[in-house]
């Protein structure tokens, strides 16, 4: 089994709502997204898009990032997305490839 953990964020559109999550097998966390399979933050605003995602081989590490993700301004997350997907496009399909 691996120890890694992915940080994400996903939303419902371009600068819409944004939520940051942590799992350690991404493409199942976005399956369960995408079909509404947990009640939610994510559920209630039809969270479904990936936008952002990093991984870390050490799990502390990666649960560390989120918590402090999680603390960032509006700002400081849209520029996270734009850095690595300048058009806000569904980053989960990548997750097979």
């Amino acid at each position: 089994m691996s120890d890694r953990v992915f940080v994400y964020i996903i939303t419902n559109k371009a600068n819409g709502t944004l939520y940051i999550g942590q799992t350690n097998d991404l493409a199942r966390r976005m399956m369960e997204h995408k079909n509404g399979l947990f009640q939610g933050f994510s559920k209630r605003y039809g969270l479904k898009k990936l936008v952002y995602y990093e991984i870390y081989d050490n799990p502390m590490e990666g649960f560390a990032r989120e918590r402090a993700m999680k603390k960032w301004n509006r700002s400081w997350k849209i520029q996270a997305i734009i850095s690595m997907n300048m058009v806000w496009r569904d980053l989960t399909d990548d997750l097979n490839k």
